[in-house]
């Protein structure tokens, strides 16, 4: 089965998620992605560590369908391989501030120099052209600069979702991005910077928040997991855990007021639509909390599926990976590294295409693993690699 990336190649000197993931994305779908990485290993690399080496649980999952290299491309024999290695390539992908990417040669100019038709696919925290370009940030920033961490929690402890969703959600713009940006050079032959950014991404999700507040001055606070635009939306605890109950629109509201068996809520004007309903979503929390109160979680999730009622149970991380749907779907992929006693559960491409959908190829690269074939497929000789090595260039 052909890849739609087939043929393309990536440079990844991301780091962390944002940079990483998008290249990893594009590594699904066929891309040949070559990994970047301090000669020591970058700091990514051994986050939340599971080998006796250190490497990390993100890094598995960032790192699949990849070749790794090392490189320090602040020395003027590492500037040198960067270009040589840009002139084979077809992207480059680098989450770092636009004067970093300038000291490492990687801005546009440089590349283009290079390469005419390359496309540079720059993340960063806060994006070019405004008094915070060259900030430096992680995902956190993006939530609570957005107004997300202030509508999160309760008005007197905001809250930080664990998953950093806002650096995912900026990956997966990039690799959209770059995908137009290849679609468009197959047409016109140019290379482009595609841009993206964490606070651009988070702005994107809170948008709607954004245009009701300019729009009606609303002011809202922050309601824990109680939804504030329809109801019942909320977690709720049971006999033997918890579980959320999410409903929109006026017959799911009907089918909830009768598996309550009781219809006025039907009749009263306060919960006449969603934005009422939102409005008052303490007084429907509170019915459903008393009822499923007393019972266990799975009559809970039986009587919502019954009337068709969005619900689902509050899992723990071990019961995810025992989750039957998971299972069912293959949705994890077992895949083997060197030093774990399991293989790590990788999760496969989110999106799946029905005519070439993205696969995990290849587990992912130990530190350098693949320095020596790369440098030699640069013209490298064996005894400048080694020359390269001892000064701590590769």
């Amino acid at each position: 089965m052909s890849k739609v990336l087939q043929g393309i190649r990536v440079l990844d000197f991301g780091r962390y998620i944002a940079g990483p993931f998008c290249g990893t994305l594009l590594g699904d779908m066929g891309a040949e992605v070559i990994r970047i990485e301090k000669v020591d290993g970058s700091e990514d690399r051994f986050l939340s560590p599971i080998t006796k080496t250190g490497d990390g649980a993100l890094f598995m999952q960032m790192a699949r369908n990849k070749l790794c290299m090392t490189l320090n491309p602040m020395k003027p024999e590492g500037r040198e391989i960067v270009k040589k290695l840009v002139a084979t390539a077809d992207v480059v992908v680098a989450n770092l501030p636009p004067d970093t990417l300038q000291a490492m040669g990687l801005d546009y100019d440089s590349l283009v120099a290079t390469k005419p038709d390359i496309i540079l696919t720059m993340i960063s925290a806060f994006g070019r052209g405004g008094p915070y370009s060259n900030r430096v940030g992680f995902d956190g920033l993006g939530q609570a600069m957005s107004g997300n961490m202030y509508m999160s929690g309760t008005p007197d402890q905001p809250v930080k979702a664990y998953a950093p969703f806002i650096d995912f959600g900026t990956a997966s713009l990039a690799a959209f991005g770059t995908m137009a940006a290849l679609y468009e050079r197959q047409n016109s032959g140019k290379g482009q910077v595609v841009e993206g950014s964490l606070f651009n991404t988070a702005l994107t999700m809170m948008n709607g928040t954004a245009i009701e507040q300019a729009v009606i001055k609303r002011n809202r606070v922050a309601s824990l997991n109680r939804s504030q635009t329809s109801a019942p939306a909320d977690t709720f605890k049971t006999k033997d855990g918890w579980v959320l109950v999410q409903s929109v629109g006026g017959p799911l509201f009907k089918r909830w007021a009768d598996l309550m068996g009781e219809d006025h809520w039907l009749d009263d004007p306060r919960f006449k639509d969603d934005i009422t309903r939102g409005d008052n979503g303490e007084l429907i929390s509170a019915r459903l909390a008393q009822w499923c109160a007393e019972r266990t979680s799975q009559e809970v999730l039986d009587a919502m599926e019954e009337v068709r009622l969005p619900a689902g149970p509050v899992l723990s991380p071990q019961q995810v990976l025992d989750d039957p749907h998971i299972a069912a779907k293959g949705l994890f992929q077992p895949t083997e590294y060197p030093g774990l006693d399991t293989p790590a559960p990788l999760m496969r491409t989110p999106v799946e295409l029905s005519e070439t959908p993205g696969e995990i190829r290849s587990r992912p690269p130990t530190l350098g693993e693949h320095t020596q074939q790369i440098m030699a497929e640069l013209g490298y000789s064996e005894t400048e690699i080694e020359e390269l090595r001892s000064i701590r260039v590769i």
